[in-house]
């Protein structure tokens, strides 16, 4: 197991960090679990006001996730949490929430939104996420709204 203390969580700075991250995600969601691959990356990649991070262990993404200004009028949104497999339960996805969450913060941000896979949900409730509404499938997943007040 890994130390998290030897693992450095920061913004994306370059274009081979974006392209680590897409990497990593593409692996996790259609690669191991069938997400179709012209949904995974989309319009929010690119947007300017688009916040993604990474994990890196030895300069090596490790684990990524981004942050949304604002979804469909809800609000800002963290989303595509991805970990390379066998560092998962590790504390790297908690490391890359809690820099999303102060990320947040430091914007303003008074309430983040995201979508958990049912199956994390309790990951997710360990940050101090709660449940919104019933569960609802996205590319074909079954999903939970959570929210936390910052």
């Amino acid at each position: 197991m890994t130390s998290t203390s030897d693992i450095t969580i920061k913004l994306i700075e370059t274009p081979a960090e974006l392209e680590a991250a897409f990497s990593l995600r593409i692996r996790v969601f259609v690669g191991e679990q069938g997400v179709p691959a012209d949904i995974e990356l989309d319009e929010f990649d690119t947007a300017d006001d688009t916040v993604h991070a990474v994990a890196l262990l030895d300069g090596v993404v490790i684990g990524t996730g981004r942050l949304l200004p604002d979804v469909d009028g809800k609000g800002p949104h963290i989303g595509r949490m991805a970990v390379e497999r066998e560092r998962r339960r590790d504390g790297v996805g908690g490391q890359v929430l809690s820099f999303l969450e102060q990320q947040g913060r430091e914007r303003g941000f008074r309430q983040i939104t995201l979508h958990a896979q049912e199956y994390v949900k309790s990951f997710y409730a360990g940050h101090g996420y709660r449940e919104v509404g019933e569960v609802f499938e996205e590319a074909g997943i079954p999903h939970r709204e959570m929210v936390k007040d910052l």
